[in-house]
């Protein structure tokens, strides 16, 4: 495992309470549970810059056209 970096974080009192509550409960440190949240975080976020990526050469609509699209279709 990498070297851990120690940082400050501040967070609601609720959400602390209930980390605190979490990690005892699995038998996880509070570190493990943020960093295990925030790992997933970024992963989300580089899927969706993926998808992004995929989808750049897609055309683009204004609204105008897709609402035109839309009444032409019988949808609105």
């Amino acid at each position: 495992m990498p070297k851990a970096k120690r940082a400050t974080i501040y967070l609601d009192s609720t959400l602390h309470r209930a980390l605190r509550v979490k990690a005892a409960e699995t038998e996880k440190s509070v570190s493990d549970l943020v960093n295990a949240a925030v790992r997933q975080s970024l992963t989300e976020d580089a899927a969706d810059l993926a998808i992004f990526d995929g989808r750049a050469r897609e055309p683009v609509l204004s609204f105008e056209e897709v609402l035109k699209d839309l009444k032409r279709r019988g949808k609105l």
